[in-house]
């Protein structure tokens, strides 16, 4: 008889935890947005300041991070995949395999579900787990096939942005129109007065007005029921698109390349330091020379909707150029042990990712909800980088700490205890030393 199992702490892949662990570090430089500022994740000129060191902020955000983050992430999602599966089918598992991953990933969406309702309305764990339910087929697929269809995926979005910048600007002008042949005295049309709904609905979503953005900023400093409200407005928008939506391709396409690398051995530091010295600088040449024009286009154009749009066209390949090239340059860290002060810690982080995730929410809605400190939309942008900052070094610390004295996260033990319906063992024997990240 074949048991399947968790992995144990001496099978894991500490470069690949070290990239987890990067990775959900630097998604929270995105999400502190959301947490803190009501509209403003791409575009600083509604709230939290867009000129000197907010603008500056935005703009490193932009080239560095955003999007970034989440394909890195979603990408070691994807290696996941195929590092849960292999073992077990490795292992004799046979049939069972597709027993634990489905019931692994039902129970992730189940989690996210909760964790958007109650915590964090841009939570992604609902759609990795709804998401992850089409990649198994997949798995025994050939790195080419697989990092093919990610790029197939790519371009589809990509033909999504031209779709999107095309449609903006035809919602605007036609709205615009609509409402100055209101103002003429002119009796609007049926589908005048649907032109000028759309365009107010969209302009409520991408340019509130001061006043609407006060009115917001309320609604979350207000009790936990007020909060629970304007928050289930936004999670259930996300939830109930279409399961093919190209926000959904975004995660598949990421998911694609990262299970057609993890088989090329990129994630696990195989490769040579050759291999990720070039990944790196090619990443960061062509990432960095696309979002700074992206960013340039934004500024210049103060964030006009239809620029915005049209930027989408080039968004994936620049981030994605950025993502591999983040890490290019922790595989070569890792493989040459430097910094070991550092890369010890993020792996500890990556092995315990769901937590620490769960934990920024936590922390988040805490600070900035009304029932908690209420600090929503009373902090300049810049200053909510002191927010990430003391997370990230109570996480560094904490990590390695707890993982000396337990073989999981808590959440991770409550996942992996459901996954195989089976208590799993929590304390470790004896405490242990975390292993290098140089460990493969």
């Amino acid at each position: 008889m074949h048991v399947v199992g968790p992995v144990q702490g001496g099978e894991r892949i500490s470069s690949l935890d070290t990239v987890r662990g990067f990775a959900l570090l630097g998604i929270l430089l995105m999400n502190i947005v959301g947490f803190g500022l009501y509209g403003s994740y791409d575009n600083p000129t509604i709230s939290g300041g867009a000129t000197g060191i907010n603008l500056w902020i935005w703009t490193a955000m932009h080239i560095l991070a955003e999007g970034k983050m989440r394909c890195l992430f979603s990408m070691v999602f994807g290696a996941g995949v195929i590092l849960l599966t292999s073992r077990a089918e490795g292992r004799g598992a046979g049939a069972s395999t597709a027993d634990v991953y489905y019931r692994r990933n039902l129970w992730l969406a189940a989690a996210g579900i909760l964790h958007a309702f109650l915590l964090w309305q841009g939570e992604i764990l609902y759609s990795y787990g709804i998401c992850a339910l089409v990649l198994y087929p997949f798995r025994h697929l050939a790195p080419k096939a697989l990092l093919s269809i990610g790029a197939v995926l790519l371009v589809i979005t990509a033909g999504c942005s031209v779709y999107m910048g095309a449609d903006t600007a035809e919602i605007i002008n036609k709205g615009k129109a609509a409402l100055l042949a209101e103002k003429g005295g002119a009796k609007l049309t049926e589908t005048q007065v649907e032109d000028k709904e759309k365009w107010e609905q969209l302009r409520k979503h991408t340019q509130p007005t001061p006043a609407e953005v006060e009115k917001k900023n309320k609604q979350w400093r207000g009790g936990f029921v007020d909060v629970l409200k304007v928050r289930a407005e936004g999670v259930w928008r996300w939830h109930s698109t279409a399961y093919y939506h190209y926000w959904n391709l975004d995660i598949f396409s990421m998911m694609f390349i990262g299970m057609g690398l993890f088989k090329l051995g990129v994630f696990s530091g195989t490769r040579s330091f050759r291999f990720y010295a070039i990944m790196a600088a090619v990443g960061y040449v062509l990432g960095l020379s696309i979002n700074s024009y992206t960013a340039y286009m934004r500024v210049t154009n103060n964030f006009d909707l239809v620029v915005s749009a049209y930027t989408g066209v080039t968004y994936d390949i620049g981030r994605l150029s950025i993502a591999l090239a983040h890490v290019g340059a922790l595989m070569l860290l890792v493989k040459g042990g430097m910094l070991l002060w550092l890369m010890r810690p993020l792996a500890a982080i990556g092995q315990m990712a769901l937590s620490n995730y769960l934990m920024h929410s936590v922390v988040c809605s805490t600070i900035f909800c009304g029932y908690g400190f209420g600090m929503f939309g009373r902090m300049e942008r810049y200053q909510l980088y002191f927010v990430v900052a003391g997370l990230w070094l109570f996480q560094m610390i904490a990590s390695p700490i707890w993982l000396r004295h337990f073989q999981f996260g808590p959440a991770e033990w409550a996942w992996r205890s459901l996954t195989y319906w089976k208590k799993q063992p929590m304390r470790r024997e004896a405490p242990v030393e975390m292993p290098s990240a140089a460990t493969a």
